[in-house]
């Protein structure tokens, strides 16, 4: 055998040994890489979006919202929304029967939202940004009583029918301001819909100093 012709075979076969582990390596590495930017991507997903609901949860609703009420261009209106006596549902059928209400409002929320902004900040207190609009009937979206309405529909649950109404505050956004002052605002036309009966909604008009008061199932009044 050809101690020449051997030698060139053998440094063949070590380099094609080492493309071999190379590709191998590189393709570790890729397969590492991709894995490290799930598990970011969904580390980032957990830290901003609550776990039962699966919606934004406090802190992304203050980075995201933000950014929305400093923007002039937008016309929006701030809602929050506080679930009534939501204790008893927990209480009589359960916590793990309250969770299950809990998702099924989150998710009626967020499909009011209709792609806005909507959040839970904790327990059972949600908070949204809603791009306001007027439809080819001349009805304004977003509508207290409409979502008040959405979020008491029957929910059945632990072989239970449940009702859980909700205390609404909806304000509109000035200009560009703090979602902070905002968020206070919505929050006291919520408390103030809670002071008038647990079924109603405030919804506080443009000049901030009245209210247009609306009873489930009743007439507005001033």
């Amino acid at each position: 055998m050809d101690p020449v012709a051997v030698t060139a075979g053998l440094a063949a076969a070590a380099s094609a040994c080492a493309a071999w582990r190379f590709r191998r390596c590189a393709s570790r590495a890729e397969a590492e890489t991709v894995a490290l930017r799930d598990a970011l991507r969904a580390e980032r997903h957990a830290a901003l979006h609550d776990p039962l609901t699966g919606l934004p949860n406090r802190r992304a609703f203050c980075e995201l919202g933000g950014a929305l009420v400093a923007d002039p261009g937008r016309r929006l209106v701030a809602v929050m929304v506080d679930l009534d006596d939501f204790k008893r549902v927990n209480d009589t059928l359960g916590h793990a029967a309250g969770d299950e209400v809990l998702a099924t409002l989150a998710g009626r929320f967020a499909a009011y939202a209709d792609g806005n902004l909507a959040a839970r900040l904790g327990g059972d207190e949600f908070a949204g940004l809603l791009a306001t609009t007027t439809d080819a009937g001349g009805r304004p979206y977003p509508d207290p009583q409409e979502l008040a309405d959405v979020l008491a529909d029957p929910v059945w649950v632990a072989g239970h029918t449940v009702r859980v109404t909700a205390s609404i505050g909806m304000v509109p956004v000035r200009e560009p301001t703090d979602l902070a002052q905002v968020l206070r605002d919505a929050d006291a036309a919520m408390y103030r819909a809670k002071t008038i009966r647990c079924t109603a909604t405030v919804y506080f008009a443009d000049d901030r100093r009245s209210e247009l008061i609306r009873p489930a199932g009743g007439h507005a009044s001033r």
